[in-house]
């Protein structure tokens, strides 16, 4: 037998993390060897209060039973079915589920296997649309300052995070970015959405004026910024936005891989604040986070405009092997129903005012500068150690593994969003937790 196979899982060498401190991390590792609803186990036996549904995508629990019921008599029927020219009954099945939860605008969907993907997926789209519509002069993309659309070149080129930006050179040429909405001198401490900074959306006049509108094939946003750190749409700036897409007949993407699938107490944040977008890109919630997979929401107008020309002809040059996969696609199904049983799409609504209370308690904490929350979601961010940006956060994280809590941090932001299925005895037992945390954390 050879030393690989004979390899033991403390041997860590191997594997180069995502988004990890590795040197850090293989010194002291942090191993979970199993799950049960809102709890993760420990390699050395110490159960963990998960308060960040995984990567906020575990928003039915762990280990549900529809869902591994649903994976398990899948992969005994049919393990994998070809994407392209062939299908099986499965695909359809959900796509239409996921029609009939979407927004009312929405009418075919179009499948991934990662919100990175999705993200890609959704800007070909738009391309594509403008192109076939004949206005091919309309290639520039907008994202938006602080933005996350996943990792793969389009994603980070319309995204705004400067630390997954730039090692990678140019990017996509044509890409354009109006300014964040994080405001903390006028929005502080705000309960729900902020007051100010409605007027940002404005920005996008701007660039309309500097690039002229023939020139602009779409804008992408996320409805609530996540992995950024929680950055709450202020009053008033999605409805702009839609408004000003509208007028200067640019497509309007809503990249929903976080706040998708009842995060805001809706099954999607468009319904939320009721702003229909043209796109919707989704993928965490939708499989719960059990096997890879995302969905890609398009208008009826923007999936007829390719159904010309011969029949037998294909009419969008793009898809992947796994594209509607039938382990994942179960898997999806399998969480829909679980969802739909226990009313999880709609549940952050009724529990948001206790977490919204619980969360602004802590603001008393030593360094906490500002708190922000939304349905199920919330931030806290942290003042900076002199010369050492990251690492106040980064010990509140390793502080509060240690102490039985998940959490998440970017920057010297805290970032939570639990599994729905969370008690308001399990969100006392979070801020307990993470007030001691905070109080030795200075």
């Amino acid at each position: 037998m050879s030393n690989r196979l004979n390899s033991t899982p403390n041997d860590l060498r191997a594997f180069w993390m995502p988004f990890t401190a590795n040197r850090q991390y293989k010194k002291e590792p942090r191993l979970f060897v199993g799950a049960k609803d809102m709890h993760y186990t420990t390699h050395d036996g110490r159960q963990v209060l998960d308060g960040t549904a995984g990567l906020w995508c575990v928003n039915a629990g762990h280990c549900r039973p529809k869902i591994t019921e649903a994976i398990r008599e899948q992969a005994g029927e049919l393990d994998y079915a070809p994407a392209f020219q062939l299908g099986h009954p499965k695909a359809f099945e959900l796509a239409n589920r996921l029609i009939d939860l979407a927004p009312d605008n929405m009418a075919h969907v179009l499948y991934t296997n990662s919100g990175s993907e999705s993200v890609e997926t959704a800007l070909k789209v738009a391309l594509a649309y403008q192109r076939v519509k004949g206005q091919g002069s309309r290639t520039r993309l907008i994202g938006r300052e602080r933005g996350y659309h996943g990792v793969n070149f389009g994603g980070i080129s319309v995204g705004g995070i400067v630390s997954n930006r730039k090692m990678f050179g140019t990017l996509l040429t044509g890409v354009d970015h109006m300014p964040h909405t994080h405001q903390p001198g006028k929005n502080a401490f705000s309960k729900g959405m902020p007051e100010h900074g409605g007027d940002l959306a404005d920005e996008l006049e701007r660039i309309v004026t500097l690039h002229d509108a023939s020139t602009i094939a779409a804008v992408i946003v996320e409805p609530v910024a996540g992995s950024t750190g929680v950055l709450i749409p202020p009053k008033g700036y999605l409805q702009r936005l839609r408004e000003l897409c509208t007028k200067h007949g640019i497509l309007l993407i809503f990249d929903e891989v976080i706040t998708g699938f009842g995060r805001l107490g809706a099954p999607f944040a468009a319904q939320y604040f009721d702003v229909k977008p043209d796109i919707i890109t989704t993928a965490k919630g939708l499989t719960n986070g059990v096997i890879p997979m995302g969905a890609v929401f398009v208008t009826a107008e923007i999936h007829d405009a390719f159904m010309t020309g011969p029949e037998h002809m294909i009419e969008f040059f793009h898809g992947y092997t796994y594209s509607g996969n039938p382990i994942a696609s179960a898997a999806a199904l399998g969480t829909l129903d679980t969802y739909k049983e226990e009313g999880l799409l709609t549940r952050a609504a009724e529990i948001a005012p206790y977490w919204e209370e619980k969360l602004h308690s802590l603001r008393d904490c030593p360094n906490v500068i500002d708190i922000r929350n939304l349905g199920l979601i919330g931030a806290i961010e942290l003042k900076p150690i002199d010369g050492e940006p990251t690492k106040r956060a980064f010990n509140a994280f390793l502080n509060a593994y240690n102490d039985g809590l998940l959490i998440r941090t970017t920057g010297d932001i805290i970032a939570l969003s639990p599994p729905l299925i969370i008690t308001t005895e399990q969100i006392d037992e979070l801020f307990d937790k993470l007030r001691k945390v905070l109080m030795n954390n200075i």
